[in-house]
């Protein structure tokens, strides 16, 4: 690990401030986990401290999913205040959002950092197009679905969620709006199932970087990095309060279309960094 300067160090802890601002407002305001913003912003600390490439993205995953879980939590309850919760249905995706999970942590630590980085960028870019062009069209039809693609959607979420280290709501949302919940619910909902997603994914990348693939680096414990995770959640826990509380006064449909074309930008970059690690 190289040693940093005192610029090097301000400009680090400046990015992450900022990254971990914009990922806990955006967690609350669209029940997304701000791991789609925390991934690249981890990534881009670790690198410039100079972290084993080998697992480098890896630590950005779990790091991500660590953070999400005291993000989801203060999401949720502030959701909560406002009955926007279905916890039913929570309880009803838990056990296949958890087969999920268990099944991406093992597609993470058999990816190596390149391929990680592409999955990445290809479904930010995914993701962006969703929210610039179909966040809003998709929803003005609700459908009635069955329950084993409702079951299957959840393994789906989970699974998807643990490589993108993302808490599921930018997946999870647009579902619940398709079978008919309306935003404020889907968005709360989401949330609280981020909270599921994050703590089983946390856990899972622990086990899988500790005892499976016996990962030291410094300041971390598995795949998850200790030092992002303290600079993350202080900022993170305030901005998504804040987030959820801005829900019920703003104008979603142009704050979808900004967030989108944001993650297009993410998308390309992370595209570029693949081609120059590969």
């Amino acid at each position: 690990m190289e040693n940093l300067n005192y610029g090097d160090m301000i400009n680090l802890l400046a990015v992450l401030a900022i990254s971990a601002a914009v990922a806990g407002f955006m967690a609350g305001l669209l029940g997304v986990g701000g791991g789609i913003i925390m991934v690249p912003a981890l990534y881009y600390a670790f690198t410039i401290l100079d972290f084993d490439i080998v697992t480098r993205m890896h630590l950005s995953v779990g790091t991500s999913l660590a953070i999400i879980v005291p993000t989801s939590i203060i999401s949720t309850k502030t959701h909560m205040e406002h009955d926007a919760v279905d916890f039913k249905m929570v309880k009803s995706f838990g056990i296949f959002i958890l087969a999920g999970v268990i099944l991406g942590t093992f597609l993470v630590v058999n990816l190596n950092t390149p391929t990680l980085v592409l999955f990445f960028s290809i479904f930010a870019f995914m993701i962006g197009l969703f929210f610039i062009f179909l966040r809003e069209a998709l929803v003005e039809n609700p459908k009635k679905i069955p329950e084993l693609v409702k079951n299957i959607s959840g393994v789906i979420i989970g699974f998807f969620s643990v490589p993108l280290g993302i808490g599921g709501g930018s997946l999870m949302v647009p579902f619940m709006r398709t079978i008919g919940y309306n935003i404020r619910k889907s968005i709360g909902t989401a949330a609280a199932t981020g909270i599921l997603i994050a703590i089983s994914g946390t856990i899972t990348m622990i086990i899988s970087g500790k005892i499976i693939d016996n990962i030291n680096t410094p300041f971390s414990f598995g795949y998850i990095n200790l030092l992002g995770f303290i600079v993350f959640v202080p900022v993170t826990m305030v901005m998504a309060r804040l987030g959820a509380k801005t829900v019920y006064k703003i104008d979603k449909k142009l704050l979808s279309k900004i967030f989108g074309t944001f993650l297009i930008i993410v998308s390309i970059r992370s595209f570029i960094e693949y081609l120059s690690i590969n």
